[in-house]
């Protein structure tokens, strides 16, 4: 089968990210290798190496600026380096490099709202990542596939993909990527409407977050900060009803991604906040929030944004005729209609 025809062609499908994954095989693990130079670890320092700038070119400026570049990148560069010669030390190494692109072109394709391309990304990238034998990195893999089915509607399978990433790192120590997925655990409860269980996995998601040492992690992890996990403790509480407990952790939040310049976390987390002030009935508040929503989504190229702000106008318009969401949804008119 064609490849690109494959990964563009099948929407999302919640059961594909839990039972069959095994069986979604990248085509280059069987290949026989192919002549040519063989791989150095000089090779992969090149391909980790780059997996910084794109990582840094989706947090701050979204899914949708870089993805067809690194596509083009891994098409040519990378991928073919799986089918060459290679030591098994350097094998590991060169697998785990890949993951970690993959995952990203994956995330890249979620946060651009394209998500059944990004399925499959996170689904190659997790089997690269278990022929690699790192367990964060694939636990990793399992917290993006997390994010992705709750967020469409999926919480169960959410869940289960989130548990599966805890059961992964019995083996390996990552408190930052335990605290994420934690997290992503809250957030699934959440949407189910369970608070005892949300407020339990977001307590062991602080005692995870707060052991934290970036020194010890991989550079995957170095977004799971303040900035993120704040912010999806936000969504959570939010999500429940709770306006207060979402404020507090939206804030913290807003003001580290301020401090960061990350404009699609600032303006998803200043989202969670106006939905908080609308749930106290705060339309003045929520106004003021929502506008600068707005103006950090125009920053990014990414669809979460705009739909953070289409999800706040159909908030807004419930509440009938009056001046401020009259306001509100002429300003994001023009975002919402690109």
């Amino acid at each position: 089968m064609d490849r690109r025809k494959f990964l563009t062609a099948a929407p999302f499908a919640a059961f594909a990210a839990v039972t069959p994954s095994r069986d979604w095989l990248l085509n280059t693990l069987d290949q026989v290798p192919e002549p040519g130079n063989v791989v150095r670890l000089e090779d992969v320092t090149a391909v980790k190496n780059m997996f910084k700038h794109f990582q840094e070119m989706d947090i701050f400026q979204g899914g949708g600026s870089g993805r067809l570049v690194l596509a083009a990148y891994m098409n040519e560069h990378v991928y073919p380096l799986l089918r060459r010669t290679h030591s098994n030390e350097v094998s590991r190494a060169l697998y785990g490099a890949a993951a970690e692109q993959t995952y990203i072109l994956g995330f890249m394709a979620f946060d651009n709202g394209e998500h059944g391309t990004a399925q499959r990304y996170l689904i190659q990238s997790l089997r690269l990542a278990e022929e690699s034998k790192d367990p964060a990195l694939g636990a990793h893999v399992l917290a993006g596939m997390a994010d992705q089915a709750t967020l469409l509607g999926y919480p169960k399978e959410g869940r289960r993909l989130a548990q599966a990433g805890r059961q992964g790192l019995a083996r390996t120590t990552s408190f930052a990527c335990l605290a994420d997925l934690w997290t992503l655990e809250a957030r699934a409860l959440a949407v189910e409407g369970d608070k005892v269980g949300t407020a339990h996995a977001v307590n062991e998601a602080e005692r995870a977050f707060d052991r934290i040492d970036l020194t010890n992690e991989p550079q995957w992890a170095q977004f799971i900060d303040p900035a993120y996990i704040c912010g999806e403790w936000a969504n959570a509480f939010r999500d429940l009803g709770q306006p207060v407990e979402a404020a507090v952790h939206a804030r913290r939040s807003i003001a580290y991604a301020r401090s960061q310049n990350r404009a699609r976390r600032g303006a998803l987390s200043h989202a969670a906040l106006s939905v908080t002030h609308l749930q106290k009935g705060d339309l003045e508040a929520a106004h003021a929030a929502g506008v600068r929503t707005i103006d950090l989504a125009r920053k990014v190229k990414s669809s979460r944004s705009v739909e953070a702000v289409r999800d706040l106008e159909h908030r807004m318009v419930k509440l009938g005729a009056h001046p401020l969401v009259s306001d509100f949804r002429e300003r994001a008119r023009v975002l919402l209609a690109a």
